[in-house]
């Protein structure tokens, strides 16, 4: 069979809802935020998970990447469409060892997991849609702020973040100083490029013109009516920035899918790859919450209004540990060392080899318990 296969319609967001399963998720309604652009959204909603015992000292915040969630560690199953993405470093007795700490993880304000986004229902009822607002990676760590005090947190032992989520720590060692002990900030810069935005501008492009999008209010379409084919366009544009051309040509060459030809209407192994990545977000994703986010980080600067870049990261004093990857193309190693040259005691960048590219900081457990045994060391 050629072409690409979908055995069942795409929804019009892959967004949780409510009455769907809750699985692991706890709620927080934390009510009014007002944002950096001063517009206000009523009832914020947060979803959120934790592991551990909280024994006011032990709380470690992990904050995840565009298209993660608060399920961190844990199976896939209902309420949960993809197992725990650092599944093999939290937990009992692993490197973040939840007898000893206690973990929170929030989905990301603007997200789709629970968390109020463009997905979620309005005071009206009616999905945000195209009325959410413009939202900053500083309002996303503002209602971090106020999961941390609903819980009684008035100092995180360490925060943690990788990608988007190292941006959202970055914020969180400017903004609240006092309210972090450990830092790590993981294939993620001080701000982001003018090549970065580059790369997510045809990713919202394709949303945006898919007919599907209807100015951003589609969420209650049929299955198969929504802008899923944007979205997984958008998902195949970013996925090759999170890997290299060296595991592309190792892993997949120029071998047509099995029973494919690509002189015909086959694809090659790589663009079966592609499909099968853009097939799976379509159907966990929103595309309103792709766009918001990726917006968000577009719009990262750690220094925008505070001073220099020296000024401002000179004034972090959380324990740092800086660390990136050597075959990042998304978020090169040089954006790592900026940082680590700049934070007070961050020293040496940590150098993760790899050839997966930016998404290492997901999938080489063995130098991130490194990474993490030191920083989390007493």
């Amino acid at each position: 069979m050629t072409g690409t296969t979908v055995s069942v319609l795409p929804p019009a967001t892959g967004a949780w809802r409510e009455g769907d399963p809750v699985g692991d998720r706890l709620f927080l309604d934390i009510g009014a935020v007002t944002l950096e652009s001063g517009e206000t959204i009523p009832d914020v909603r947060v979803a959120y998970e934790t592991w551990g015992r909280f024994d006011g000292s032990n709380a470690v915040l992990v904050l995840h990447a565009l298209t993660g969630d608060s399920h961190v560690i844990g199976d896939a199953g209902l309420g949960h469409p993809t197992p725990g993405w650092w599944s093999g470093l939290i937990g009992p007795a692993r490197t973040v060892d939840t007898d000893r700490w206690f973990v929170v993880a929030p989905n990301v304000l603007g997200g789709c997991q629970g968390t109020t986004g463009p997905s979620t229902p309005a005071p009206d009822g009616r999905p945000w849609g195209s009325r959410f607002p413009r939202t900053t990676v500083r309002d996303q760590v503002v209602v971090e702020a106020e999961v941390a005090d609903a819980l009684g947190i008035d100092r995180w032992a360490a925060v943690l973040g990788g990608s988007m989520g190292g941006m959202r720590a970055l914020e969180w060692a400017v903004m609240y100083p006092s309210r972090v002990e450990r830092l790590l900030l993981l294939c993620s810069p001080a701000a982001a490029s003018a090549d970065q935005i580059a790369w997510a501008a045809p990713q919202i492009a394709a949303i945006r013109e898919d007919a599907g999008w209807h100015g951003g209010d589609y969420h209650d379409l049929p299955r198969g009516e929504g802008p899923h084919r944007g979205l997984g366009v958008a998902r195949r544009i970013a996925h090759n920035t999170y890997r290299t051309a060296e595991e592309y040509d190792t892993r997949f060459a120029r071998r047509p899918q099995p029973g494919e030809d690509p002189e015909g209407d086959g694809r090659f192994a790589i663009e079966s790859y592609l499909d099968h990545h853009a097939e799976k977000l379509v159907h966990r994703f929103d595309a309103g919450s792709y766009v918001e986010l990726t917006r968000a980080m577009n719009g990262h600067d750690i220094a925008r209004g505070r001073g220099s870049l020296a000024e401002v990261l000179g004034g972090v004093t959380a324990r740092t540990v800086v660390a990136g990857s050597v075959s990042d193309r998304l978020y090169p190693l040089h954006q790592q060392e900026e940082l680590a040259a700049l934070i007070p005691g961050a020293g040496e960048v940590w150098r993760i080899e790899s050839p997966f590219g930016h998404d290492a900081f997901l999938i080489e457990a063995r130098r991130l318990e490194e990474i993490l045994g030191e920083l989390l060391r007493v």
